[in-house]
């Protein structure tokens, strides 16, 4: 099955081919998994994220907020009328992750480029599914 294309008024719809739509939803539903465990184990009262937090240099405290965040985050980015609002919240939610393990020098594969990677995988899949967002990117009208 190919892209198509119609438009009615001023809107344009397009279908997009069943592999681009699956590739797109198991990037989107990664981003979702990690992101729904990360924030919901930041808001159950636990030893060992406490711990991780605050060798991250974050206070007790700031956990739950994290994780509301989060969560916030990636609940727009699951609903398709929210999707881009989401994607936006979680670019600012990862950059944070990143100058977090920038600033202790961990290890850039593994751990400053994490957050990189899920993002690619959120907007990956926005771009797989809405033609827009390929032309935008594309520079094209």
């Amino acid at each position: 099955m190919t892209t198509s294309a119609a438009t009615i008024g001023s809107t344009m719809i397009t279908s997009v081919s069943k592999g681009k739509l699956w590739t797109a939803r198991i990037m989107g539903g990664l981003v979702i998994a990690f992101m729904l465990m990360d924030s919901i184990f930041k808001l159950i009262p636990n030893d060992t994220v406490t711990a991780g937090t605050v060798e991250l240099g974050y206070q007790a405290h700031h956990i739950p907020v994290m994780g509301v965040l989060g969560l916030i985050s990636i609940l727009l980015f699951a609903f398709p009328r929210t999707q881009f609002l989401g994607a936006i919240l979680l670019t600012g939610y990862f950059g944070g992750a990143i100058a977090t393990h920038l600033r202790l020098d961990n290890p850039l594969f593994s751990h400053i480029l994490f957050p990189v990677y899920l993002a690619l995988l959120a907007w990956g899949s926005l771009y797989l599914k809405n033609e827009n967002l390929r032309r935008l990117i594309a520079g094209k009208k």
